[in-house]
Order: structure tokens, then C-alpha cells, then sequence
């Protein structure tokens, strides 16, 4: 935890001074005051000093403070100046330095202390808040931003650290809020290029070294935000949805690129990554926590010195997601998982390992599987003592198979189905409550495949034979040549059965 949330903390408030609200209404003061009223909710306690002047306020020497019952410690980190100037027409501008550090410290118990200096550097930066109280408007807008870590000690060792920044150009963006029961924030921000940048260095022998570097254009973020009004112990998850805590938001790019490196005691390794667009998604509240993320023509290119030749691997879509519920119920809760490799394929040096005579095709590989249904939970799930616990949090009730696809080499699996849970019974299964329901499958190629393997020494014919022999256990010949399809079944009395034959 340490340095992740000493970082974590600082993009919270470098987040606020980017758009993310202060309250305003005709006065600097008043900007500043709900500037510091908004981090206190998440648990920081501020200090700085104020310079009042005519129509202006600076702000500066500010270090914000949070404490860690967890580690038996605190972390703390420093803001830049800030000035709040009374634009006129009921508005407030807000600006920074060109330039600024941003120094940091995190002091637990043992020998886990961490501290360092981040740097902020913009061109043109500026945010102006407008509206009404309780209805504010804040546009931000800059050239360029970036955010930099310059130094870092950890447990009394300097990091090696070249460069690890990150920079948002032509950037702006809009942050609304309503104040009601709850803090409700709108957001939405663009940059037209997002560029990063790491290159450090092991501190040990000073031999092993990581490089990483690319871009992301046309980034967009939109979110929605709630927060209690209260302030509610950041260290409890689950204390904080209770009291209205919710986030649902994501971000898009139209494409991007990476370069890395890594060199260690005489092993190197280097490669590219691109992908044609991508987007993430992340939702947290008292109804389910989950995410989506996807990413379009990937393209990736990994050469090491362990290798004889590059790996070369290509997907038209790479996808998963999931949700699932947070807060214990007595009803049934949805949740989902999805899984998508669509259109994978890989060079001919690699086929070349284990097919040089090309006997198998090589097509395009997808593999895909499409599960939701509805499980009741016992307990907080963000409750350590529940993630800690070796017993399953709940109770599975019910699962849906919508969509399931294997294609891989010629040959193709696909399925659809669906079971319900008796969790009365768990011995009829050892253990695991009784199912019931049904899917269905469909193979085809599947013989062919197993022959060319058998063609190819890669696979003994008395495996094949046998592989045979138990999949006509469980199908039935299909539609076509070379095609089986089967309906494995579990009735209510626990007996299993394939296309009507009992297996068990």
C-alpha cells in the first residue's frame, strides 16, 4: 500500500485541481473553502497559509495529511500554490506555477517509509467556476500537462529513476455539480494526445534497467460521481457505499502505441504494442461493482535474447468484463463475466515450433464464453475478513451460459445453456450444490483435427482412438460432415445425462 496510496492521494487532489469540483459562488474565499471541504470528505486534513488581497486569495504551503490505521502510520503530500482570482459576473478563476513540486512522505511502522518529489508542469492551464450554489460549472482547459515523478526513496534507497511521467495535451474539459442528499458530479474531459513515459533503473547492481514508453490519441473520459456529504473513513469501502458512494465512468482513445525494454543480468528483452482503439469502463456503488475494458486491432511484437526468433501476435478484439454484487442481500444478485480473443492469430515462425509442414490451417483462432446469472451474498464483499475468508462468500443460484465459441485450427466448439443451484444439497455433487439444467454443443471439425494431429506425431493414435471413443460417450452426429452436437443434461434427481442416455 505505502507508495500507491501516497500517489493515489496526490492524483485525488491533482484530479480536484483539474476540474474535479470546489464549491464557488461570487468570492475566492469561498472557492478555497469548499477546495478544502471536498478532500476533507475523503478523510485528508489540510494546512496552508492564506494571503487575502484585493479580489484575490493565494494560497500557499499546502500539504494535505492522511492517516493509515492499517500500516500505523501517515502519508502526506504537498500541493502547489494555488491563486483564486474574482473574475467578475459571479466567477472565480483558479490558476498554478508553471512549474511545481510536489513533495511526498510515507511514515508506518517497520521499515516500509517512502518518500519523494513529483513535479507538475503546464502550459496555460486554467479553471474557471460559474453557476450557483448548490448548481456550479467548472471549465479547465491547457495546453499541455504533465505529472512526473523526479525522486523516490523507499525504505532508505534511492530509486535510479530517469524518467516516469505522464503528459495531457490540448486538454479541457467540464466538471458539474448538484448538491442535494448527496455531492452528484458530472465530468467530461478530451486531450488530444496522452504520452507516457518510464525509464528506471534496479538500484541493487544498477544493471537491470525498464524502459516504456507511447501514446494514446484522441482520449476522452465522461463519469458521473456521488459522494456522502458526511465524511466517511476512507480506509472503509464498504462504510462509504453504504452512505451513497458511487462511480460510474470510463475513458476511449482512437488508438495507440507503446514501446518497452527490459535488460537484466545479460537477458533483454524489447517489443511494440499497438492497438486501433480501445475503452474502459469502471462502475462501483451499492449495486455491483465491475468493468469493461476492450481494445481493437491489437498488434504486439516481443524479441528477446532467451528467443530465436520474434513473437508476432495480432487480434481483431481483445475483451473482458464482469460485475458483481457488493452489498449482502436477501434476493438474488445479477453478475456476469465475459471473456472475447477474437480473430488471433500469430506468426509462421511460430507455427513453424510445432507445424512445419503446415498440416494444420491456420485461420484465425477465437475464443469466447459469455457467462451472467444470479448468486445472494452473505457478506460485505469489500470486507477484508470476507476476502480473506476461505469459504465461499454466498450462495450460487442460478448460471447462464449465453455464449460459448472455441475455433482454433479447423475445428470449432460452440454452446449455450443454463443451470440453476440447490444449495439444500451438497452432497448429491460432494460438496458443490446440485445443479440443474442443460447445454448444449456443437463440434465440428473436431475428428479432422484429431487426425491431422495424429498425421503430425504431435498426438499417438491410441490417445486419438481413445479421445474417440469418449466423445462418442457424449455426442451424436450432426448437420453436416465431421459435425457432433450434444446435450449434456442434469434433471432434478441429480442423474446426468447425454442426448438422453444417463451417464451418472
Amino acid at each position: 500500500m505505502t507508495f500507491a496510496r501516497a500517489i493515489g492521494g496526490a492524483g485525488v487532489a491533482l484530479g480536484v485541481l483539474a476540474g474535479t469540483p470546489a464549491w464557488a459562488e461570487v468570492s475566492p474565499e469561498q472557492v478555497w473553502d469548499d477546495f478544502k471541504g471536498y478532500l476533507q470528505g475523503f478523510g485528508y486534513s489540510i494546512t496552508a497559509d492564506e494571503a487575502p488581497g484585493a479580489g484575490a486569495l493565494v494560497v500557499s504551503d499546502i500539504t494535505v495529511t492522511m492517516e493509515m490505521p492499517e500500516e500505523g502510520g501517515t502519508a502526506s503530500f504537498d500541493l502547489p500554490d494555488m491563486t483564486f482570482t474574482d473574475a467578475g459576473g459571479g466567477t472565480v478563476t483558479m490558476t498554478l506555477p508553471v512549474q511545481s513540486s510536489i513533495p511526498f512522505m510515507v511514515d508506518v511502522e517497520g521499515d516500509d517509509d517512502m518518500s519523494g518529489e513529483m513535479e507538475l508542469t503546464h502550459t496555460g492551464f486554467l479553471m474557471t467556476v460559474s453557476g450557483e450554489p448548490g448548481d456550479l460549472v467548472y471549465d479547465y482547459e491547457a495546453g499541455d500537462i504533465t505529472v512526473g515523478l523526479s525522486s523516490l526513496t523507499v525504505e532508505q534507497e534511492e530509486m535510479d529513476i530517469t524518467a516516469a511521467r505522464t503528459t495531457l495535451r490540448n486538454m479541457e474539459g467540464q466538471s458539474t455539480i448538484k448538491v442535494g442528499e448527496l455531492r452528484n458530479v458530472v465530468q467530461s474531459m478530451n486531450a488530444s494526445v496522452m504520452e507516457y513515459a518510464i525509464d528506471m533503473t534496479d538500484p541493487d547492481d544498477g544493471t537491470g534497467r525498464l524502459m516504456f514508453n507511447g501514446q494514446a490519441d484522441d482520449l476522452t473520459f465522461d463519469g458521473t460521481m456521488s459522494l456522502p456529504l458526511e465524511e466517511i473513513e476512507s480506509e472503509d469501502p464498504n462504510a462509504m457505499i453504504e452512505a451513497g458512494f458511487e462511480v460510474n465512468g470510463g475513458y476511449t482513445h482512437a488508438g495507440g502505441q507503446s514501446n518497452f525494454s527490459f535488460d537484466d543480468d545479460g537477458t533483454s528483452v524489447t517489443g511494440t504494442t499497438r492497438s486501433g482503439s480501445g475503452a474502459f469502463t469502471v462502475r462501483m456503488g451499492a449495486d455491483q461493482l465491475g468493468y469493461d475494458v476492450v481494445a481493437k486491432d491489437v498488434a504486439v511484437n516481443v524479441t528477446s535474447s532467451d528467443m530465436p526468433f520474434p513473437v508476432e501476435i495480432e487480434m481483431a478484439e481483445s475483451a473482458m468484463s464482469f460485475k458483481m454484487p457488493v452489498l449482502p442481500g436477501e434476493e438474488p444478485q445479477d453478475f456476469a463475466l465475459g471473456l472475447t480473443l477474437a480473430d488471433f492469430t500469430m506468426s509462421d515462425m511460430i507455427w513453424s515450433m510445432f507445424d512445419p509442414a503446415g498440416q494444420l490451417p491456420r485461420d484465425p483462432a477465437t475464443v469466447a464464453v459469455d457467462l451472467s446469472g444470479t448468486a445472494r451474498l452473505d457478506g460485505p464483499l469489500l470486507d477484508s475478513d470476507t476476502m480473506e475468508s476461505s469459504e465461499a462468500p454466498g450462495e450460487l443460484r442460478t448460471l447462464d451460459i449465453g455464449n460459448l465459441v472455441l475455433r482454433l485450427a479447423g475445428a470449432e466448439l460452440t454452446g449455450q445453456g443454463g443451470f440453476t443451484f440447490d444449495n439444500s444439497d451438497t452432497s448429491t455433487f460432494d460438496g458443490v450444490p446440485r445443479p440443474e439444467g442443460s447445454v448444449d454443443l456443437r463440434l465440428e471439425g473436431g475428428n479432422t483435427l484429431l487426425d491431422r494431429l495424429v498425421n503430425m506425431g504431435l498426438l499417438p493414435e491410441e490417445q486419438a482412438t481413445g479421445a474417440r471413443m469418449m466423445i462418442g460417450l457424449f455426442a451424436v452426429p450432426g448437420d453436416g460432415d465431421d459435425v457432433l452436437t450434444s446435450t449434456i443434461e442434469v434433471n432434478e434427481a441429480g442423474q446426468v445425462l447425454a442426448n438422453g442416455q444417463r451417464l451418472r
